[in-house]
């Protein structure tokens, strides 16, 4: 039985980085953050991370590119007329749409590869507040973890295992520390630590043991 409590954390190093850390389930895999870094007050097209706490919805996959992933969460193929709304506005906005759409619309049948894989949040569902973000997804990560428009991108294999352990229960936090602190920092909190610093600067090795979940 999964443990409720369990959640996936998102560790940025700055509210402006685009690279993050992304862990679950005793796992840690970098991902990819938006263009505009992560933040707390998300507007349609600033290209941000939405910080805060998210839980998946659903599953999309291109059925043409791999086979049906194993979820807990509903799962769907893409087909061609699949959108999603980003239309400011319109009374569908911030949800999926079938194209041809009568305004703006995002088209997730695409030619690269970003969205062979989609795991859907309720970033600003309930409620849905016009203008404050469209299309927050975990989708497949671009060659090096490019930045994205928004969303948190995941390489294949390592998004492939995460939709496996997904389920509604488990929330996703995107966070950012307030203040500077060493890279490796965030995952260091993620994992106990057997040994304090030695008077010459020396550092006992950390054991690894499940991260903690304060959710």
């Amino acid at each position: 039985m999964p443990d409720r409590q369990a959640a996936i954390r998102i560790l940025a190093r700055s509210a402006r980085s685009r690279k993050a850390w992304l862990a679950y389930g005793g796992t840690i895999v970098p991902c990819a953050l938006g263009t505009g870094g992560c933040r707390v007050r998300k507007r349609e097209g600033d290209g941000a991370t939405p910080i805060g706490r998210w839980h998946a919805r659903q599953v999309f996959y291109r059925p043409d590119r791999g086979p049906r992933p194993r979820s807990r969460l509903p799962v769907r193929p893409l087909r061609r007329s699949d959108g999603w709304c980003d239309a400011v506005g319109d009374r569908n906005y911030n949800r999926w749409v079938r194209h041809p759409y009568h305004t703006s619309a995002e088209k997730l049948w695409r030619s690269d590869n970003l969205y062979d894989l989609i795991v859907t949040l309720d970033h600003n569902q309930r409620p849905r507040i016009q203008g404050h973000g469209s299309a927050v997804f975990v989708h497949m990560a671009g060659a090096g973890w490019q930045p994205t428009a928004g969303c948190i991108g995941v390489r294949r294999d390592h998004l492939l295992r995460l939709i496996a352990w997904l389920d509604r229960e488990r929330a996703l936090s995107v966070c950012a520390p307030v203040a500077k602190k060493r890279p490796e920092e965030p995952l260091r909190a993620l994992g106990a630590r057997t040994g304090r610093r030695r008077a010459r600067g020396k550092r006992r090795g950390p054991m690894e043991r499940g991260p903690r979940h304060p959710k």
